[in-house]
């Protein structure tokens, strides 16, 4: 079914939202303000309370709009419905107002707190024009063996003879490996990771990775950062988490460094907690804040926290850094010891699904004065912003990076303080 809609305002998972006799409907690659016309996704489920759709022409344009900088992922009525770039058709500036709006509206519906929040793009997105951002790729193979990616409402997979939003040096290693020439057996998942080098030595550090075997380069990958003259050098699993944008992990981890050192003003030996911990991102910078910081992490995945403990060892700050494997909630709940009991300051970086409410409550209990949170998700970091000011705290900071360009994804740190 064609309609005609004209699009009142951003929405969420990278949709906007217009009305059709009076019926909601959520539409991707819309933007506010335009006149479009638009598919309706079928089959129309009469009990639903809204419709969903994809806009097939644009009758009066935003100023936001550009042609998509990656086509096979702009909408399917012009040749795209490739998934992973759903902001594809907008401009970078119209993209960092977009998440913007995004966090603004979120933190006020849901967290309850009014929020005035900036948008900070990495350095040297602006030049890359958004893309060549991406250190790990996913793609799955299709009938014929060829690297692909599925297309929406269909089961065919469209070939890849490159993968944009990937670094360059993502793109000349699955090159120079033949990944896009093929040969893969069907249905296979294929995984590239590439990390970011400074230099032209990278000899074996990279992975290509076929159903999760390593098929060229290596498992354990290596991953630096730069902070204030220290180098810290991370071992990581191909297949596990990373930041995936290629400047997230030196961003990120120098603003969380600089939210703790400020909120811990003159603590002396500070106790933190580094809750979500993965391979220790940010444990690892944290036990600079001085000589005898102790940290405590906690993270669920076995091979990410035996990495964390590898990662400690080789810094040579094993003795400052107790790192437990398990469940956030129930590792609390089940005891630590007296020297990590009261935290001067908690750092948790949970996936999309948030802390929730339970966590956030244990967080509290601790009588933590000052707790630093990331997040990927801007609905869930918002409902944990109202368990948190309902226990007591304050927001007292909050900033997003586009560190996902030419999606709706976005991160943000927000910190709280009692």
């Amino acid at each position: 079914m064609q309609v005609t809609v004209r699009v009142e305002r951003y929405a969420d998972q990278g949709r906007c939202v217009g009305h059709i006799d009076g019926q909601v409907i959520f539409l991707r690659f819309a933007l506010p303000g335009e006149l479009v016309e638009a598919k309706v996704d079928m089959p129309i489920r009469s009990k639903r309370r809204f419709l969903t759709g994809e806009v097939t022409k644009v009758l009066e344009a935003s100023a936001d709009r550009v042609e998509p900088a990656w086509p096979l992922a702009g909408p399917l009525a012009w040749g795209g419905g490739l998934g992973g770039a759903d902001l594809v058709h907008v401009s970078l500036p119209g993209q960092l107002k977009w998440k913007q709006a995004t966090v603004e509206e979120q933190m006020s519906r849901i967290g309850h707190v009014q929020a005035r929040v900036s948008v900070q793009r990495p350095d040297g997105d602006d030049e890359l024009g958004g893309l060549n951002w991406r250190t790990r790729i996913d793609l799955i193979a299709n009938e014929q063996g060829l690297p692909s990616m599925r297309r929406r409402e269909s089961h065919e997979r469209i070939p890849l003879s490159a993968m944009p939003l990937a670094t360059r040096s993502l793109n000349d290693i699955a090159g120079k490996l033949g990944v896009w020439k093929g040969g893969f057996e069907p249905g296979s998942p294929i995984r590239i990771a590439v990390p970011q080098h400074e230099d032209e030595e990278r000899g074996d550090n990279f992975a290509l990775l076929i159903g999760n075997k390593v098929k060229a380069g290596r498992r354990k990958l290596t991953e630096n950062i730069r902070l204030d003259g220290h180098n810290f050098v991370y071992e990581v699993d191909a297949a596990g988490f990373w930041q995936i944008h290629r400047s997230a992990p030196q961003l990120l981890a120098a603003e969380v460094m600089d939210a703790v050192q400020t909120g811990l003003n003159t603590v002396q030996s500070p106790v933190i907690w580094d809750l979500y911990s993965g391979a220790g991102l940010f444990t690892l910078p944290l036990t600079e804040l001085a000589a005898d910081a102790c940290l405590l992490s906690i993270e669920g995945s076995r091979i990410a926290v035996a990495q964390a403990r590898h990662n400690a060892k080789c810094a040579g700050v094993d003795s400052q850094v107790t790192a437990l494997c398990g469940d956030v909630s129930k590792t609390i709940a089940d005891g630590l010891t007296h020297k990590h009991a009261k935290p001067d300051a908690v750092v948790l970086d949970p996936p999309r699904s948030g802390a929730k409410a339970a966590v956030c409550r244990q967080i509290a209990n601790s009588g933590v004065p000052l707790i630093v949170y990331v997040s990927c998700n801007p609905a869930s970091l918002a409902r944990d912003t109202a368990t948190l000011v309902e226990a007591g705290y304050r927001l007292t900071h909050i900033k997003s990076y586009d560190i996902y360009p030419m999606t709706h994804h976005v991160e943000t740190l927000a910190v709280f303080s009692k």
